[in-house]
This record gives C-alpha cells, structure tokens and sequence, in this order.
C-alpha cells in the first residue's frame, strides 16, 4: 500500500503497440496529457516483477502492469471517522457525512476503506456493508478476509437489526409505525425506482420519533432488507423525501466535491447483531446528530 492505497492492475492485450507507453496512452486517453510520462518518470508503474516501466520499455503482450490509482486535486473530507469499535475481524467506525465508503470517480483517499487502511496499516480492510456518501452512521468493516463472508452472510440472510434516523416533511395521516414494502429495481444511472406490479423486495418500517419545528419530523427507520437506497426511495415514495436529497425525487446538478453544505438529514443510528465468531451479543450506537434534528426541536 502506499497511504492506504492498494495496488491496481491493468492487462497488456494482443495489439500493434511498440511501446508499453503507446498503449497506455490509448488505453487511458482520456487523462491529462503528459501525466502517464510523469508517473512513469517516478516508478508508479511497474511489471509483475516490480519493475519500473520507462517510456522506451518495449511492448509484450500478456503481462499484467501494477500502478496506484491517483485522483488528481481530491477535495480533503474536513471530518474525522472515530473507531467505535475493533477486533482481530472486524472494525466498527461512525462515518460522517460527505466521506464515500470505497474508492469511485473523484474519491479516493478521502474514502472509508483508504483511511482506515492507512491508519491500521491493513490491506485486508474492506467494507461488509455499505453507507451512501451522503449518509451517516455507524459502518462494519472486515479486517480478516478468511472471516469476511461469515460477517457478510449476516446482512444478506436478514441477521442484522438496523436503525437509521431521517428528519423529513411530516404525514400526519399515516398510522405509525407504518411499514412501506415496495419492489425496488435500478432506473437510469445510479438512481433506483419502485415499479408497482413486481413482488416486494424491500420492507422498511417507519415510526415518528418526535416532532420538530413547523412541518417536519424526526423519524426512526428500520429496514429489514438492504437495497440500493432503499430508505430514500421508500421516504420519497410516501412523499416525504429527506430533507436535503439531491438524487430524490429529482436529480439535482452534481454540487462540487469540496461543497460540505446542507448533508442528507439521514444517520445510520446503531446496528446489533449475534457475532458469528464469537457467539455475542455485538450492539454500535453513533454518536452523531443530525443537524436538523438538534437545532430546531419544538
């Protein structure tokens, strides 16, 4: 690893390539010009024999080429990810809004999974579930990947209590606790969309915690199954979308990686399971607030 970064890997295939540059630079032709030969003018990129390439070395067909994945200008996440909890398996963190869990796009460093790897000097770490960069709360996280499917098989087998808090326009017409299930199915891109005639697939239930000032509400979500934003989805559906949803009901423009204003209202609050090593009672509380919910209470 170098800062938490693992090593990635591309294919050299069959091609008319005279140079190991030539084909880099039409494999990745969408980077700034001049920036492959400055990476391999440091070493970043190397054979299987951790080797640095040059821009002369010759093109062989078949081999694998090693490099570290770079974001160039990553915005800096200003907040810090306090450990709750750790063991020889796994790591329990409170996330805060605006740091995305894995590596994507315009996110590297400035991720969960790159964090923690560098602050505990283990590659092994990765995620067993998932937060939305948006979202906030308490994440599990695998340190030992000879143990990462027993904790894995938890979520998708149900084994998991979850609860999440949402602040959001208030429906005084519902009987809480009242439970949303719908079936959930990729729309365009990254967004997700209910269809009406498929079987179920997500169940959330829903109660209000309190009521805060003018029309909106402290809820406490419990999802009982782990779709791509379930929770959003299933609170815009109801037409009380979260307060501070770019994505529902309407996608708005994507806002700059280093705006860190108005988060999403939704915090992963605590998660509790029976730990499938030890045989515990495991239970993890955030200990965040959202900000709606502290500032303005009737």
């Amino acid at each position: 690893m170098r800062g938490g970064v693992s090593p990635s890997r591309v294919y050299l295939p069959d091609g008319p390539w005279e140079t190991v540059l030539q084909y880099l630079l039409y494999r990745y032709s969408h980077l700034p010009e001049g920036l492959l030969e400055q990476r391999i003018s440091r070493g970043d990129i190397v054979d299987s024999n951790g080797t640095p390439i040059s821009i002369h070395t010759p093109y062989k067909s078949h081999q694998w080429l090693w490099y570290y994945r770079e974001v160039e200008n990553e915005a800096k996440v200003p907040f810090d990810l306090p450990i709750i909890y750790i063991n020889e398996h796994i790591v329990v963190v409170d996330k805060p809004h605006f740091l995305a869990s894995i590596p994507g796009g315009r996110y590297l460093r400035e991720t969960v999974v790159v964090r923690l790897r560098d602050k505990l000097n283990c590659p092994y770490i990765s995620p067993i579930h998932r937060l939305d960069r948006d979202t906030a709360g308490v994440m599990v996280l695998s340190r030992s990947p000879a143990q990462r499917g027993l904790y894995q098989s938890m979520f998708q087998n149900h084994k998991v209590n979850k609860i999440y808090e949402a602040v959001a326009e208030y429906r005084p017409d519902l009987q809480y606790p009242y439970t949303h299930t719908s079936c959930i199915e990729p729309g365009n891109g990254f967004l997700m969309k209910e269809s009406a005639i498929k079987p179920a697939n997500s169940h959330t239930t829903i109660t209000v915690l309190r009521k805060l000032e003018g029309s909106k509400a402290l809820y406490r979500l419990m999802p009982v199954t782990g779709r791509k934003h379930q929770l959003r989805v299933h609170m815009s559906s109801l037409g009380m979308p979260i307060i501070n949803d770019d994505m529902y009901p309407v996608l708005l423009p994507q806002r700059s990686a280093d705006d860190f204003s108005e988060p999403l209202q939704l915090l992963a609050r605590g998660i509790s399971f029976t730990d499938p090593v030890s045989g515990k009672p495991m239970s993890f509380t955030s200990s965040r607030s959202l900000d709606l919910a502290a500032n303005f209470l009737t």
